[in-house]
């Protein structure tokens, strides 16, 4: 029993380490730029493994660089309580609960053994603590980390700063992080230099960055851009 014990109080003990060092982490984060992601590394494996090559475009824009427009569309269409709320938005948790119980019923009355397609409540801080330590894949332990990871971002770090390394880490394409290789990679142009309507298109983009790189004329991609750039004077900046 005595062995027991001592796993377990191991095992509780290395668990704390882990948050103190995620914490530390983040905490260097409100002056130190982060070098990389969790997410980044994994995709940087796995294009070196595919492909035998690592194409990875990147550079970091300070706060001031990036242009309010896309920060203005990434609210918009990602998270349009960013500023407010305390890094979890309860509401849309809730609605994506009830949708995602409600695809699960209805794959179970169909008989199909293809899973529905998942749908997120997730706000920009829990993304970035999603892509900044965790893995891709959806268990009720990695949510809770995450949950975790996300309270301590917005502890630590302002939204602001939150925002600024959001923007300049997410994914945008193959290998493609960050608004300035973005604004680069799809309109040869500097980020600062973005329109309203290529912010907006670059952030419509964001849920599968992959999959409209293939499809950059998607008739989807123009018209949700248009509704999104019709918002930016809504969307709230911290």
């Amino acid at each position: 029993m005595r062995t027991v014990w001592r796993w377990l109080w191991l095992c509780v003990l290395a668990l704390l380490c882990l948050q103190l060092y995620f914490v530390a982490r983040i905490a260097l984060m409100a002056v130190l730029a982060p070098q990389s992601t969790a997410f980044q590394r994994s995709e940087a494996w796995r294009i070196a493994h595919d492909k035998g090559a690592l194409p990875w475009t990147q550079q970091w824009l300070d706060s001031s660089q990036i242009p309010d427009s896309l920060k203005r569309a990434v609210i918009a269409s990602e998270d349009d309580g960013f500023a407010s709320h305390d890094g979890v938005d309860w509401g849309s948790l809730e609605k994506a609960w009830t949708k995602n119980s409600k695809a699960e019923q209805r794959a179970e009355l169909k008989g199909t053994t293809k899973p529905p397609k998942v749908v997120g409540g997730s706000t920009i801080t829990q993304q970035l603590a999603k892509n900044l330590f965790l893995s891709g894949e959806r268990t009720l332990l990695r949510k809770g980390q995450e949950f975790v990871l996300t309270m301590a971002l917005e502890t630590l770090l302002s939204k602001k700063r939150i925002l600024e390394i959001y923007l300049n880490s997410v994914e945008w394409g193959e290998g493609v992080f960050g608004a300035e290789a973005a604004a680069q990679h799809y309109f040869r142009k500097p980020a600062s230099r973005l329109t309203a309507f290529e912010a907006a298109r670059l952030v419509v983009m964001l849920p599968r960055p992959k999959y409209f790189e293939k499809t950059p004329n998607s008739a989807y991609l123009n018209s949700r851009a248009a509704v999104i750039a019709a918002r930016l004077g809504d969307a709230r900046l911290p």
